[in-house]
C-alpha cells in the first residue's frame, strides 16, 4: 500500500507498507513493514512526511499485528517522535540456510503497535527476500 503526497502535479512526499513476516519467540507476527519514505527536498518541513507516516500508521493499526521499519540514524528522531520504538534486541533473517544474524540492523530497527502489543527484547528475525533483507 502506498500513501502519496502531492502538491499540485507533483509527487512531493511517499511511503509504502508491505506484508512480511516476523518472528519473535517462536511466534510469527504479520507485520506492515513500512519502507520509501521520502519527501523531496525542496517541500521537506511542510508536514509532508507527517502526512505520509500518518496514512500509513493507521493501515498497520488496522491491519497488521505490528509495524516495523528500518532507518538512518538521521530519521531516529522522527520516528520516535511519532510513537515508534526501538527495538533494543538483535536482528536476524530466516534465510535459506536458517536463521542469520543482521548485526548492521541492530539499533536501526523501529517498532509501531498495530492490533497486538510489541514484542520486547530476544532476537527478532525477518522472513528472507532477496537484496536488503531488513
Amino acid at each position: 500500500m502506498h500513501a502519496l503526497v502531492w502538491d499540485g502535479s507533483t509527487l512531493v512526499g511517499h511511503g509504502c507498507v508491505i506484508m512480511r513476516r516476523l518472528m519473535h519467540a517462536g511466534r510469527t507476527l504479520r507485520t506492515g513493514y513500512v519502507e520509501s519514505v521520502g519527501v523531496s527536498s525542496e517541500h521537506r518541513g511542510h508536514g509532508h512526511g507527517q502526512a505520509v507516516m500518518a496514512a500509513l500508521e493507521e493501515i498497520i493499526g488496522s491491519a497488521y499485528e505490528i509495524g516495523a521499519l528500518s532507518t538512518s540514524e538521521t530519521a531516529y528522531g522522527f520516528y520516535a517522535a511519532r510513537g515508534w520504538q526501538l527495538w533494543t534486541g538483535t536482528t536476524s533473517v530466516l534465510s535459506p540456510s536458517g536463521i542469520k544474524r543482521t548485526p548492521d540492523e541492530d539499533g536501526a530497527l523501529y517498532l509501531f503497535p498495530g492490533t497486538a502489543q510489541l514484542p520486547q527484547g530476544g532476537e527478532l528475525a525477518c522472513d528472507w527476500r532477496d537484496g536488503d533483507v531488513w
